[in-house]
């Protein structure tokens, strides 16, 4: 990912709050992501370890965290452990921060070259009784890959088998769940660069364009301005807009049809997520804008509902009571079918089955649990939908949206979402 400035401070106040929650006696460590093998000798692009830049703003590989308040030498409390630059290095994979560069990006004046670490990890280990230790535990993760910090933590569970050991996880949910202004600002300026990617591709899309060429067109608005996609791209057309994780994004876009766009930028490690449903032709059906509408109705009255103290759960099953009184008005679903529905197996799941609301940040689906409340601070996504298989088409709206303590701050307030406003949009092709 290409940096965006961001002051030091943020990340000596994030690990000030870290500080904070941890027991007496206490050290954490946090590593870096691997850098990903593909075939042969392919690697992917570094994606740096959320939790190890939320605290250090360092997205360089092969960095370490060691974070240790009580340490016997204040030297030794905050200690930053990054690759030493040599001229292999440089000639290969070019520059590598120096000392003073990563102390001017973290705002912690301790860092060491990695190689340093082994040393120091058992000096301190010996001072300390209780050892914070992170893994993923997004609920939703798929863990197959062994991490840095897994290997890390059985290799430190063998040599120090007698400390206390305690998951640095939840902490980590809690701080990242609330967002700082700065970061609110980092993902607003993510936002508006969607915002900007949307606008480019109304103006390109029309009957015979490929999928494949309106995701080249979103790639082509966001690359230039030094962002990303923020996670793979859904471009739907037709009945692929039922597929809720469509990504294959290469079928021509018919006359007639709805497209789908799921696809929004990060910019600088902060996410955005956006989902607009447009018309191929550049204006809706009849009935395309009746379910349009409806699904906006949903999007107006969950935004206002997202509060604090609910969870997404609660958010969850206000927006399937929204969704199913929707969906009676039209025609898709009988009152009888709702007075005989199941509370585990509700009518409207056929239309709508999939949750309205997460958390966002430097994550997509951010760091949290499913039983946190929300609290001012957090930015959440507000997605509500209607899917109709049999009509072959679906309609999704999506926003990136702050809770504050008075109300909803939308990040995309200013991205078009009324069928008014897109249809114009689209015929406003200079």
């Amino acid at each position: 990912m290409k940096p965006i400035s961001l002051p030091a401070g943020l990340f000596t106040y994030n690990r000030e709050r870290l500080l904070q929650r941890l027991l007496p006696r206490s050290l954490a460590v946090l590593n870096s992501n691997d850098i990903m093998p593909t075939n042969g000798d392919g690697s992917m692009r570094h994606h740096q370890n959320a939790d190890l830049f939320y605290l250090t703003g360092i997205t360089q590989e092969e960095t370490m965290l060691l974070i240790a308040p009580e340490a016997f030498d204040p030297n030794h409390r905050e200690i930053l452990f990054i690759r030493q630059p040599n001229e292999h290095l440089t000639i290969w994979e070019g520059h590598k921060l120096s000392k003073e560069q990563a102390t001017e990006i973290s705002g912690i004046k301790n860092v060491r070259w990695v190689s340093e670490f082994p040393v120091l990890f058992r000096q301190i280990m010996c001072e300390m009784e209780n050892v914070y230790l992170n893994s993923n535990e997004h609920q939703r993760a798929d863990v197959t890959v062994e991490t840095r910090d897994v290997r890390f933590a059985r290799d430190c569970q063998r040599q120090f088998p007698l400390h206390r050991y305690r998951r640095l996880a939840p902490v980590m949910h809690a701080l990242r769940v609330v967002k700082s202004g700065h970061e609110i600002n980092a993902m607003k300026a993510a936002c508006d660069l969607t915002g900007r990617g949307f606008k480019r591709v109304c103006k390109f899309v029309k009957p015979g364009v490929n999928e494949a060429e309106v995701e080249a067109e979103f790639a082509h608005e966001f690359i230039r301005h030094k962002g990303q996609f923020a996670y793979g791209p859904i471009i739907a057309s037709g009945a692929n807009s039922n597929i809720l994780h469509y990504v294959q994004n290469d079928q021509v876009c018919q006359k007639g049809d709805l497209l789908l766009l799921d696809v929004a930028a990060g910019l600088g490690n902060y996410m955005s997520d956006l989902t607009r449903t447009i018309p191929v032709s550049g204006r809706f059906s009849r009935r395309q804008k009746q379910v349009y509408n409806a699904v906006l109705q949903i999007f107006r009255q969950m935004s206002r509902m997202m509060l604090p103290g609910k969870t997404t759960k609660d958010l969850r099953m206000e927006c399937e009571e929204l969704t199913t009184k929707e969906c009676v008005d039209l025609g898709l679903i009988t009152m009888a079918q709702v007075k005989n529905q199941k509370p585990e197996d509700p009518a409207v799941k056929k239309f709508f089955m999939h949750g309205v609301s997460h958390p966002i940040g430097l994550d997509v689906h951010d760091a949290t649990y499913n039983h946190f409340k929300i609290e001012p601070g957090w930015v959440l996504t507000c997605e509500p939908a209607i899917y109709i298989k049999e009509e072959g088409f679906g309609i999704r709206l999506e926003n990136t949206i702050v809770v504050t303590e008075t109300g909803q701050r939308d990040l995309m307030a200013e991205i078009p979402i009324e069928a008014e406003e897109i249809e114009d949009m689209m015929h406003r092709k200079g």
